[in-house]
């Protein structure tokens, strides 16, 4: 996910209008090479509506949307089979998942990465920061009621100001909030 320098993943009105106005000098900083190691894409509601708000669907991997208050009828027609709508709570949607032959999942939204983390399901993160601060909106990372260590496995600067930060969490974190 990309957050600002301040750690907004977006706008209080969801709009990443602040994201999308950053110059790419033509690098897609590492998007392509990352998607190709997923097999499809878990995201909250909140992240839903705002891609839906793109126009163009820009997913060609499978998409999941975890959300207690769409249904597969919310979906437009234009993405069906591109797009799936489920209430599963974050363990046994990776179960199913993983029934189908996932292996690895892009998990998108803050709400959504907050409750794969909580569950220990989360064994390593990229974090693109961008070269603004927003002051306020909607954050990646809430209130844990304890540390979550991680290790730092690569980071990447780019032409834009960017920079990618790769972590791993390890196995013997203790679970958050806890």
């Amino acid at each position: 996910m990309a957050q600002s320098l301040d750690g907004f993943v977006a706008r209080a009105d969801h709009r990443l209008d602040w994201l999308t106005s950053i110059p790419t000098h033509g690098d897609d900083h590492g998007y392509a090479a990352f998607t190709a190691t997923v097999d499809g894409i878990v995201m909250g509601r909140g992240s839903y509506n705002n891609v839906l708000s793109f126009g163009e669907w820009p997913y060609t991997k499978p998409v999941i949307v975890m959300s207690k208050s769409l249904t597969q009828r919310d979906v437009p027609e234009t993405l069906t089979g591109k797009v799936r709508v489920t209430d599963l709570e974050p363990a046994p949607l990776m179960k199913m998942l993983a029934d189908e032959g996932w292996s690895r999942a892009y998990i998108d939204g803050g709400l959504v990465v907050q409750s794969f983390i909580r569950e220990g399901l989360v064994q390593d993160m990229v974090l693109t920061v961008a070269p603004v601060m927003l002051g306020e909106g909607k954050r990646m990372f809430g209130p844990w009621g304890g540390d979550v260590g991680l290790e730092l496995v690569a980071s990447t600067t780019f032409k834009s100001g960017m920079v990618q930060l790769k972590y791993r969490l390890p196995a013997s974190n203790p679970e958050p909030g806890a």
